[in-house]
């Protein structure tokens, strides 16, 4: 790796790592007051992508791969609510992601970029779980929100679950909708 190829991927590892502080701004509508990061969606999404994965019969660390890079574009665009899409143009999340790359080691630009379009084309098991894996998480942490005494979150729960494509994705948001949450404490 050359020198500039180092600075390049030092540089989108910084990137990136604005995530950590950008809030996912759809829940700010339902007047949570210190929503989860960009950052934290994505962790979790990534553990819930490799698990759907190993359910559905699909590669786990390619489907995790997806559900870590799936919002990276936002460390540029911003979480952009469902509301605001509506007023908003940007440009494809590959070009973004074809950008966010562009002085990264060449192999670096590569790896990133196939996953993020093979992602966005949603024609692989992997994709598709990684696709539920987002909705779920979303799910979960609107079933937290809810039981934490937020009220305004329910078209979450429901749009979510609505979205939901796999057999593992729904078993597993039926059976989250009938738990506390706290079941791993026992």
């Amino acid at each position: 790796m050359l020198d500039d190829e180092a600075a390049g991927t030092a540089a989108l590892l910084f990137e990136v790592g604005t995530l950590k502080l950008t809030p996912r701004t759809g829940w700010l509508h339902a007047q949570v007051r210190h929503p989860e990061s960009i950052a934290e969606h994505s962790h979790r999404v990534s553990l819930i992508s490799a698990i759907l994965a190993a359910l559905e019969g699909a590669d786990p660390g390619r489907a995790a791969l997806m559900g870590t890079l799936h919002d990276t574009q936002e460390s540029r665009l911003g979480d952009i609510s469902h509301v605001g899409k509506a007023y908003v143009k940007t440009v494809k999340n590959e070009q973004v992601t074809a950008d966010q790359t562009s002085t990264a080691a060449p192999v670096v630009a590569t790896m990133i970029g196939d996953a993020v379009a093979e992602y966005e084309a949603q024609e692989t098991p992997e994709s598709r779980v990684a696709k539920d894996a987002d909705k779920l998480e979303c799910l979960l942490q609107a079933l937290e929100y809810q039981r934490a005494g937020n009220q305004n979150v329910q078209a979450w729960v429901d749009s979510s679950r609505a979205a939901l494509k796999t057999a593992a994705a729904l078993q597993i948001a039926d059976a989250a909708m009938n738990m506390t949450g706290l079941e791993w404490r026992q």
